[in-house]
């Protein structure tokens, strides 16, 4: 999730696409939030860790 919202910063800031820049910040920080609690031990969606 992180890689694909960084994919679209990119090409949202290439192609001056606001809401492609919008969803990427988007999936980076949801992707980010996952990460961490799957990384202190809760479980994230019914597992214990996030990938």
């Amino acid at each position: 999730m992180i890689v694909l919202g960084i994919i679209l910063l990119v090409v949202g800031f290439v192609t001056s696409i606001s809401i492609l820049w919008t969803i990427g910040i988007v999936l980076v920080v949801l992707g980010a939030v996952l990460w961490v609690l799957g990384a202190v031990g809760h479980a994230v969606g019914g597992r214990r860790h996030y990938w």
